[in-house]
């Protein structure tokens, strides 16, 4: 039995986080800049990406079911007869998805839970 380097799913994870920073910017960037101590009537503007919101959302959630599809789809133990990946590996990746995944749910329902904090 041969053991090949696992199919990444990296590049779906980076490509969701960074649609999910997209999405909520509207909201986190503007309150993480206040906490901060920066302050002016530009952070207003940062709104203007409101409206690309739901594509930024849509963005996200089709990259993290690429991600899931690729580490825990029918191909991603064994490709072919007698080349399977290290169930280290693989269990690793698993383990780094699921901590993107409940981050990237944090940064999608912000703008939903700081009502609550407000």
């Amino acid at each position: 039995m041969t053991t090949l380097p696992a199919k990444s799913s990296l590049p779906a994870m980076i490509v969701a986080l960074l649609a999910a920073i997209g999405a909520s910017v509207c909201c986190v960037v503007p309150l993480v800049l206040v906490l901060l101590g920066v302050s002016g009537a530009w952070i207003a503007h940062l709104t203007a990406l409101d409206p690309w919101r739901p594509w930024f959302i849509a963005a996200t959630l089709l990259c993290l079911s690429l991600a899931f599809l690729t580490l825990y789809g029918p191909s991603s133990r064994c490709r072919t007869e007698g080349t399977c990946v290290e169930p280290k590996v693989l269990r690793r990746r698993r383990f780094w998805l699921w901590t993107a995944s409940v981050l990237i749910a944090l940064l999608l329902l912000f703008p939903y839970l700081i009502n609550w904090f407000l």
